[in-house]
């Protein structure tokens, strides 16, 4: 087998990954470069974005933009694999963004002709041997996956922690299907954060809570698509007592994780409780005024006139929350955004946790896999990932472009 980085060696967005095995490509991810980070520019590689495919696959490890969001270029007849659960949320963001998003318009499209996994059901892509690990992320329905060809099996990370609320059986399923490895193709988001271990979303939630009980009026703004922060928020609502709000999009996201019939649709925190979602949308005073009345309320927000309008009309003196990366709202930063920073004004409280791994927590999970060497990918600091594991296994430091045989 052979692994070659196409992208993201010294980048965390945008990461492309190839296996090859006999003349097979097996490929994971294919997504956008982030704002305000290096740029290769447009790729172009043998057996993905051009030339002979009909020995080639793509995986998609999850629905966030920098993995998935330039599929749209690659050709027609490239087989595409990602969770069943993840290709219906981002048809609902790409619905969401499609009249004013011409490449979410295409990808709502393409998102069709997907072949669409569960959880550890073995895929055989030509000579590869691929089993997909449902793992704990910001995005929901991710995956790792064990990939085999050969005698040599490596294990590709995709992003993921271990402080999320489905962590605590990462290391069974770990023994269960995967096991020692001799390969780790691994991110290193947060591998500069060396002292710094992440809250886990467990005890983010427990603070949400006590905010919600002292505060009349909680405007909360995130992803929409952080389907674990937005589960959170509102069992948190539920046990602070008030109402939790939502547009018509924000439902849609909730009912159809509510609605799922795959791995965690038996958990609590995946069902609604005694009060459903309320959808503001189409906003009708008396029928609003009565549902929160002396209860107050928490309202997930996202920037824009209608959210602007929601918040203006709704009683109480708002408390803001921010539970997202605060470079959005950085002017430092290039990926600050103007209106989201407006919307919170100075007053707001900044509460979230990193959907990666900390330092700890990857070595632990090296320490499970027993590598004999592993790549690092998605970091702007390969240099300090060598430095941290260095000491324990060979560190393969690539260039995008490089390769190495197994």
């Amino acid at each position: 087998m052979k692994i070659k980085i196409h992208r993201g060696t010294h980048q965390i967005g945008g990461c492309v990954t190839e296996y090859e095995y006999n003349g097979w490509h097996l490929f994971v991810d294919y997504g956008e470069e982030l704002t305000g980070g290096p740029k290769s520019g447009t790729l172009k590689v043998e057996g993905l974005t051009h030339g002979d495919i009909s020995k080639s696959a793509l995986l998609i490890t999850h629905y966030h933009g920098d993995h998935i969001g330039s599929v749209v270029d690659l050709p027609e007849s490239l087989p595409i694999y990602m969770g069943a659960l993840g290709v219906k949320i981002q048809k609902l963001l790409s619905s969401q963004l499609s009249h004013r998003n011409e490449k979410h318009a295409k990808l709502k499209e393409r998102l069709d002709t997907f072949h669409t996994f569960k959880p550890y059901d073995v895929l055989n892509i030509g000579p590869f041997t691929v089993t997909p690990i449902n793992i704990d992320h910001s995005a929901f329905d991710a995956y790792a996956f064990k990939i085999v060809a050969g005698e040599i099996s490596a294990y590709h990370t995709g992003d993921f922690r271990t402080h999320g609320f489905r962590s605590s059986k990462y290391p069974k399923l770990m023994e269960k299907y995967v096991g020692e490895v001799d390969y780790v193709v691994s991110e290193g988001t947060n591998v500069d954060r060396i002292k710094k271990k992440a809250e886990t979303e467990s005890d983010l939630q427990k603070r949400f809570v006590k905010c919600f009980k002292k505060n009349y009026a909680n405007v909360v703004y995130l992803s929409s698509i952080n389907i674990d922060r937005l589960f959170g928020l509102y069992h948190a609502a539920l046990e602070a007592k008030k109402p939790f709000l939502v547009d018509k999009y924000q439902k849609e996201v909730m009912d159809t994780i509510v609605n799922d019939d795959g791995l965690w649709n038996k958990s609590s925190l995946y069902q609604y409780g005694k009060f459903c979602p309320y959808d503001v949308s189409h906003y009708i005073p008396q029928k609003l005024e009565k549902l929160i009345e002396d209860k107050g309320y928490v309202l997930i927000a996202r920037v824009g006139p209608q959210f602007d309008k929601i918040i203006n009309v709704l009683p109480g003196e708002k408390q803001n929350y921010l539970s997202m990366w605060e470079g959005y709202v950085d002017k430092s930063r290039d990926a600050y955004n103007e209106e989201l920073a407006k919307s919170l004004c100075n007053d707001y409280k900044y509460m979230h946790t990193s959907g990666h791994c900390d330092i700890n927590s990857l070595r632990e999970v090296f320490r499970m896999l027993h590598p004999k060497a592993i790549v690092p990918i998605h970091t702007d600091n390969p240099e300090q990932f060598a430095k941290e594991f260095g000491n324990e296994w060979q560190v393969h430091l690539l260039n995008d472009g490089d390769s190495i045989s197994l």
